[in-house]
């Protein structure tokens, strides 16, 4: 595959995997609103909801290293497909009449799916889009699954809880037609030629070795480079903001007396303008210093959660979420963009793997403690999740330091910058003025996201990603 085929391949693959990122979220959200009370009417306590709810991001946090590793050794089409098939499994038995402690294992199985189907997804836009374009790619994927949030819960809300089986019967069905977009791109692919090893060098990252992919992926995972190591971090930032909402922004805004339809309005408000500014965020993190981008962005969105429980009425804290989208719509695509410019060719899997475990986990750690801490005063677990994240942020800057922040300018001819971390040699002089390179085909879901993205995919999370406002 020449360079002008395989940009030709970076430009249909990102649209695909939107589409099926948007399919996937909003089949996914569209259950949300109603679920809760679906398992309340089969006889569930709120003991038996909350478990119903953690049991999604409890698989997909411990399926979605492994399903990373396993994209890179045997590609992420078949992950992928199978992260759809099982998310869809999961949907459809919420059809058959059973108790609502089957319930639990029913979201477990979605959670398991969509993780996997997401860590895969994003991993074949690293594979295959150019470094140089890489934030912008991201930032339209997390863009589609952000719309995909916004509308899947209202169309849900308007089928009703008498409609219920018809929202998993249709989540199924939006499971099962994610994969066709993605399926139509990677058939045309094959079939223009094989990926060859200048793909992997178009990234920027090292080309596999001969023997190819699966060879290299069952070596010993290298040691995390500065960069995805920082990108990991920003993206637990991202997750315990995610927890914090998850648990404690409905419960804010009724004690603000907000009425149902306002805490609704919060979701919209959020997801709209994260939407809008998802595009020029993508450019500016193909353009600036995405280190700065993602630190600024991220002191933004604490600043946020340290002032939220000060506020004094529901109108001034549904005006502030708007605010603080911006945030995190700056942060992902940059911090993604870093995740993997030092990473191997054949390492997308695992670099997105770390990044979503990483987030989820930190969601699902925010949520289970900051709701008791609510109880103890309303703007403490506020405060104590933006003081652990300004730490984190401080360490950020150190990890980062020593990262070439900006994306190399690709040189004359249509050939990729040479790039990668940066070595004490005797070619050290040369590579000081190329920042590290990226990985992929050419250098390119979450989540989830909790409310930044950054929870499970596809779960509306924490206001931010996957998850429950």
């Amino acid at each position: 595959m020449d360079v002008t085929s395989a940009g030709a391949r970076s430009s249909a693959v990102v649209p695909a995997v939107a589409t099926a990122i948007f399919l996937q979220w909003a089949g996914n959200n569209a259950m949300l609103p109603l679920l809760p009370l679906e398992v309340r009417a089969r006889g569930g306590s709120d003991a038996v909801i909350g478990a119903v709810m953690a049991a999604y991001f409890a698989a997909a946090v411990v399926l979605q290293y492994p399903a990373g590793r396993l994209a890179d050794r045997i590609g992420r089409l078949p992950v992928l497909l199978v992260g759809q098939v099982v998310y869809a499994a999961g949907a459809l038995l919420f059809l058959l009449p059973v108790g609502p402690g089957a319930a639990i294992a029913f979201r477990a199985l979605q959670g398991a799916g969509a993780g996997t189907a997401e860590v895969a997804a994003l991993a074949l836009v690293a594979r295959t889009v150019p470094l140089a374009r890489r934030g912008r790619a991201f930032a339209t994927v997390y863009g589609a699954g952000l719309a995909g949030m916004g509308v899947g819960p209202l169309l849900g809300s308007l089928a009703g809880l008498g409609a219920i089986r018809v929202v998993f019967a249709v989540a199924a069905v939006a499971a099962v037609a994610a994969c066709v977009p993605v399926v139509v791109v990677e058939v045309r692919s094959r079939a223009a030629g094989p990926v060859v090893a200048g793909e992997g060098a178009a990234a920027g990252g090292p080309a596999p070795p001969p023997g190819g992919r699966r060879r290299a992926a069952r070596r010993r995972p290298a040691r995390l480079p500065r960069s995805a190591l920082g990108a990991v971090l920003a993206a637990v930032v991202v997750g315990l903001t995610s927890g914090l909402y998850e648990a404690c922004w409905t419960l804010l805004l009724h004690h603000r007396g907000a009425t149902d339809w306002q805490v609704g309005l919060s979701w919209t408000l959020y997801a709209v303008p994260y939407a809008v500014f998802a595009r020029p965020a993508g450019w500016l993190a193909d353009h600036l210093d995405r280190r700065w981008l993602v630190g600024g962005a991220l002191l933004w969105v604490l600043v946020f959660c340290a002032v939220y429980p000060w506020l004094p009425g529901v109108d001034l804290l549904l005006g502030f979420a708007v605010g603080e989208s911006a945030g995190f719509a700056l942060a992902l695509p940059a911090a993604q963009s870093l995740l993997g410019s030092d990473m191997g060719a054949g390492e997308a899997g695992r670099a997105q793997g770390l990044f979503a475990a990483g987030g989820t986990g930190a969601t699902a750690v925010a949520a289970a403690g900051t709701g008791a801490l609510f109880s103890v005063a309303p703007w403490l677990p506020f405060e104590v999740v933006a003081g652990t994240c300004l730490a984190a942020v401080a360490a950020l800057a150190v990890v980062w330091r020593p990262v070439a922040g900006r994306v190399p300018a690709a040189p004359s001819g249509g050939q990729p910058p040479r790039t990668g971390p940066r070595r004490r040699s005797v070619v050290r002089a040369t590579s000081r003025t190329a920042p590290a390179g990226g990985e992929g085909v050419s250098a390119a879901p979450g989540g989830t996201a909790g409310r930044g993205g950054r929870g499970v995919p596809g779960e509306r999370g924490a206001r931010g990603g996957p998850s429950n406002r």
